[in-house]
């Protein structure tokens, strides 16, 4: 039987294998706690909401559920494959565009589904809270669509430089190029 003392030096660790990369490309420090933050403030509003016994109006409870529930899951689902090795194997390449799209649209809808559950509940404190926390994973989506926007601009820009397969970037039209080719008529 072969002893431990073996296989020890062969053993390196590699520190580029940690399942958890940040800051990344894809998400720094702060856009990572920001998400964190959604991921709890949905959940909380979420948990709050399904504790709620009675409703006046059903409708607004119930948009608001579906909100709340659909911001955690896939909110959570995009902190994980951002934040680790999992997004170069799921073969989307336009991560940033996804991203910000993903977390405007839960902004948008996260603003009017608390609006309206506010407007129509029973106003009890599992109502308010649930409220509160919606107002809350709200300013965090808002929070991170700003911090993506200071940091990184708008991914939708159509004025980006499309860049060639050799690793130059392609000509602006409109602009003449920096150096004139020759064809051999030159000083003759």
């Amino acid at each position: 039987m072969a002893s431990p003392a073996v296989y020890s030096p062969t053993t390196v660790s590699d520190p580029k294998s940690s399942c958890l990369l940040i800051p990344s490309e894809l998400l720094d420090k702060i856009r990572f706690g920001i998400k964190v933050c959604q991921v709890l403030f949905s959940f909380l509003a979420f948990i709050l909401e399904e504790v709620v016994n009675s409703c006046i109006s059903c409708t607004a409870l119930y948009f608001f559920e579906f909100v709340s529930c659909t911001a955690f899951l896939f909110t959570l689902l995009l902190l994980i494959l951002l934040s680790t090795n999992l997004h170069s194997r799921v073969g989307i390449t336009c991560w940033p565009r996804l991203d910000f799209a993903y977390t405007a649209g839960i902004a948008v809808l996260f603003l009017i589904a608390s609006i309206v559950f506010a407007s129509d509940n029973r106003n009890t404190s599992v109502e308010n809270g649930a409220v509160v926390f919606g107002f809350m994973a709200t300013i965090a989506f808002f929070a991170d669509l700003g911090w993506f926007m200071k940091t990184s601009g708008f991914p939708f820009k159509k004025d980006q430089k499309p860049e060639l397969s050799n690793g130059g970037t392609a000509p602006v039209e409109g602009q003449p190029e920096s150096e004139k080719l020759t064809n051999g008529t030159e000083g003759v």
